[in-house]
């Protein structure tokens, strides 16, 4: 009629009286039973075996490292202003990104990468860089507060020189039309103005087979009209592998023309259809 005891409080009551009850001969074997108890508590025991309260493994979230921006700087700094990213813009030519303004600056006076010095383009460096939205979204997820900080600085900007702040580009929707989709052709590429001279260059001496020289792999050239022939003829050498002590002439019909003169001059003066 007594209340007995929890389980948790037996045991270790059962433990003693069997440990009384046993010779001193038996304590080794007692102290092998004691470690074997100990070690089927811990297998017995999640929580003890892992390391947690209640048994349950870390979740994926508890296992996240957390990483330090300053890991994540190298790769969103711009090389030329030490400036974190802002319109990140990349040179197709190399993937090599920097601030829109930095890179557009640096192109008004080389055609070159700044990070790698390679050749972007040869006369319009500007035709080979395109915008990286991703990289930027990920700037301005990154640091905190940048990109409500480079609004406000632009706004301030246009405000204080009585311009209008221009408005953030909408995405305009596309439109659902019914029954079979049509197939999206992409933009056509237009000539860009400052391209307003063609030149049809021929080696005059390539039929009579004189020297070994390389071919141009296209004859056909579009440039711009302020180009002057002296550019001309470093085009040619680089193309077609010239010797420097090659001396090369340039002859527009029955001129010989010199290296200041402009295209667009030389068409002036002999005619349209006398550039080719």
């Amino acid at each position: 009629g007594a209340p007995s005891c929890s389980g948790s409080r037996s045991l270790p009551f059962e433990f003693e009286r069997s440990r009384s009850e046993s010779s001193g001969d038996e304590e080794d074997d007692e102290d092998d039973e004691e470690e074997e108890m100990e070690e089927e508590e811990l297998e017995g025991d999640p929580g003890v075996r892992f390391g947690t309260d209640d048994g349950e493994l870390d979740s994926d979230d508890d296992r996240e490292r957390m990483i330090n921006l300053a890991e994540l700087t190298p790769y969103i700094l711009c090389s030329i202003c030490k400036g974190y990213f802002i319109d990140a813009t990349t040179i197709t030519e190399c993937l090599h990104t920097f601030c829109k303004s930095c890179i557009v600056r640096h192109f008004y006076y080389s055609n070159r990468c700044p990070k790698c010095n390679i050749v972007v383009h040869q006369t319009q460096p500007l035709y080979n860089i395109r915008l990286d939205r991703q990289l930027q979204d990920i700037v301005y997820k990154l640091v905190v507060n940048l990109e409500e900080r480079e609004k406000k600085q632009m706004h301030d900007f246009y405000k204080e020189r009585g311009l209008e702040v221009p408005k953030p580009a909408v995405p305009q929707p596309v439109p659902v039309s019914r029954g079979r989709p049509r197939k999206v052709l992409g933009s056509v590429f237009r000539i860009p103005p400052e391209l307003d001279i063609s030149l049809l260059l021929e080696f005059i001496g390539a039929n009579e087979g004189t020297g070994n020289f390389k071919p141009l792999e296209k004859k056909f050239v579009r440039v711009s009209g302020e180009a002057t022939i002296g550019h001309v003829e470093k085009f040619l050498r680089r193309k077609m592998d010239l010797d420097p002590n090659c001396q090369v002439d340039i002859i527009c019909g029955d001129h010989l023309l010199e290296h200041y003169q402009t295209l667009r001059e030389i068409r002036q003066a002999i005619g349209e259809s006398a550039v080719q």
